[in-house]
């Protein structure tokens, strides 16, 4: 489905550290156009300011994707300056740790809403993006595709559960319209499997 990476534009959320940080900068060593999103400016403006130096091609997008607003405007902005969106990698998460027992319950709500609000409002935004152009490959970061849940992240592991549920759905709905959806456990070399899986086509 895809011809290469070159001149791809691949919107990541998350794209200031970890798995989504690794993915920005390996993409756009590849020809990539990278459209970084996170919710705070400091660390996703010196991905994007190290991918500019190295002749690559970024740019920062501040939005909180767990809410409806901002998951859309990221998406119409993107848009609006790259024209399209080819790729999406969900990877925006928070990891609270603490026992279910004592868990504050703003702590649950925030988890499920970044990790799985979040991805589902971004794959109905720019799904619909793909939709009209009649293509895309969107990918959901997940921890341990949901099994083996870690002590004292009940939270997290819940929402990594309907994040490789929500992949499946959304993977079975789209298809129709030319749209993979793939979820990538994060324990393994992500950056491998996802050049691997995108490389491939």
């Amino acid at each position: 489905m895809m011809n290469g990476l070159k001149g791809k534009v691949v919107l990541i959320t998350g794209a200031g550290k970890g798995s989504g940080r690794a993915l920005a900068e390996a993409l756009a060593e590849r020809g990539a156009i990278i459209a970084a999103n996170d919710i705070s400016p400091v660390n996703v403006e010196e991905v994007v300011s190290g991918i500019n130096a190295r002749g690559g091609r970024a740019a920062a997008f501040i939005e909180d994707v767990a809410k409806k607003v901002g998951a859309q405007a990221l998406v119409k902005t993107v848009e609006d300056q790259f024209s399209r969106i080819d790729i999406l990698v969900n990877h925006a998460a928070v990891k609270p740790s603490a026992p279910l027992l004592d868990m504050d319950e703003w702590d649950w709500h925030r988890t499920l809403d970044v990790n799985l609000t979040g991805a589902f409002l971004m794959i109905q935004s720019v799904g619909r993006v793909m939709r009209e152009q009649g293509r895309g490959e969107i990918l959901n970061l997940v921890a341990g595709s949901g099994k083996g849940a870690e002590e004292e992240a009940g939270a997290y592991s819940s929402s990594m559960a309907g994040l490789v549920e929500l992949s499946h759905q959304a993977g079975l709905e789209l298809s129709r319209f030319g749209i993979r959806v793939h979820a990538i456990d994060i324990s393994t070399n992500v950056v491998k499997e996802v050049l691997s899986l995108l490389e491939a086509k």
